[in-house]
Order: structure tokens, then C-alpha cells, then sequence
């Protein structure tokens, strides 16, 4: 990390991936980023709402480019998607089942609420979508079906997720990919 604010950024996407929007709150974020408090009004004119929805910007930037090298690791989608599943069911576990899913607890604590943040997550999802849809059009699948499918994909992604660090178990992530491995 190079600024401050981006400690601030940082700090902001680990707090709201492992306890969620509403449990994450300002001082905490000053306090973990080690960032004085006037940094965050300086940095953060908008406050709250605007460091979340640069947080959940960034953290699209990350996935899109974890999506993009795991998936380009391997040729057929039906062997690099399952296998992102598994790489994804391996960063749960190795986090204790606090991590993944790092825009869910926005998108379903405030997106319907706030169009500011529900934007940011629309945005973060199909800028994921378009990975998946991207692999599956260079393998040879026709457009509607490649859409189609990067949009099942995610949400088959995200809802694994979930299982997986609600019960504390990868099996969900990993039944997952089985099941995409044979549809793709």
C-alpha cells in the first residue's frame, strides 16, 4: 500500500467481506487502517458510501483478474471453472470461512436501499459475468448462451459461498464444481 488511502480502501474491503456493511463502521476502519480521522472526510468527501463503493471497485478489480489468470490457466471452460471453484474452496478454508464472497454482505445488506451501492455491486457482478461469458465465447459457445451461463456461473459461485462459510465446510464450493464441471 502506497497512501493512506489506500490503507483506508484496503482495510474497508477486508472489514466488510469478513463482518458485513452494517457491523463495519468508520472508527473501526480509521482505527485498523492506522489512518488519522480527518483522512477519511479529507480522502472520502462522500464518506461511508463513497469508501465502500471505491472498496467494492477495487475488489472487482482483484476478482476480475483472479478470474482472468485462473481461468486462462487452462483451455476448455469446463476444466477452468470448476478449477476456480476449487482454487476459491481452498482461499475459504485457509481463512477460517471469514473470506469470499467479498461484495455479498453489501449487495444484501444495503443495495436495495441505497441505488449508490447497489450500482457498485451491479456493476462489480457483471464486470465478473463478463469474464466467465468471455471464456465461454473464445471456447465456441454462441453468445445468448455464453451470457446466460456467466450469469448461472456467479451466481452458482456466490451461493456456494455462502453455504460453504455458513456451515464452515468447502462441500458446497466443491459439489459446485463437480456440477459445472458436467454442465459445461
Amino acid at each position: 500500500m502506497n497512501t493512506k488511502r489506500d490503507q483506508i480502501i484496503s482495510t474497508t474491503c477486508q472489514l466488510i467481506e469478513t463482518q458485513g456493511y452494517h457491523a463495519t463502521g468508520l472508527n473501526q476502519i480509521l482505527a485498523e487502517s492506522g489512518a488519522p480521522k480527518g483522512s477519511l472526510y479529507y480522502y472520502f468527501p462522500d464518506g461511508k458510501d463513497g469508501l465502500v463503493e471505491e472498496a467494492i471497485a477495487r475488489t472487482s478489480q482483484l476478482i476480475v483478474a483472479r478470474l482472468q489468470e485462473g481461468l486462462a490457466a487452462y483451455e476448455s471452460p469446463a476444466e477452468a471453472i470448476p478449477n476456480f471453484l476449487r482454487s476459491l474452496a481452498h482461499h475459504v478454508q485457509a481463512s477460517s470461512f471469514e473470506s469470499g464472497g467479498p461484495i455479498t454482505a453489501v449487495a444484501l445488506e444495503a443495495a436495495s436501499t441505497n441505488e449508490r451501492l447497489n450500482a457498485a455491486c451491479r456493476d462489480a457482478y457483471q464486470a465478473w459475468q463478463k469474464v466467465i461469458e468471455q471464456k465461454l465465447l473464445d471456447s465456441g459457445y454462441e453468445p445468448v448462451r455464453a451470457r446466460r451461463l456467466g450469469m448461472l456461473v456467479i451466481a452458482i459461485i456466490e451461493g456456494a459461498t455462502i453455504l460453504s462459510r455458513s456451515e464452515r465446510n468447502v462441500g458446497p464450493l466443491l459439489d459446485a464444481a463437480l456440477e459445472l464441471e458436467a454442465l459445461l
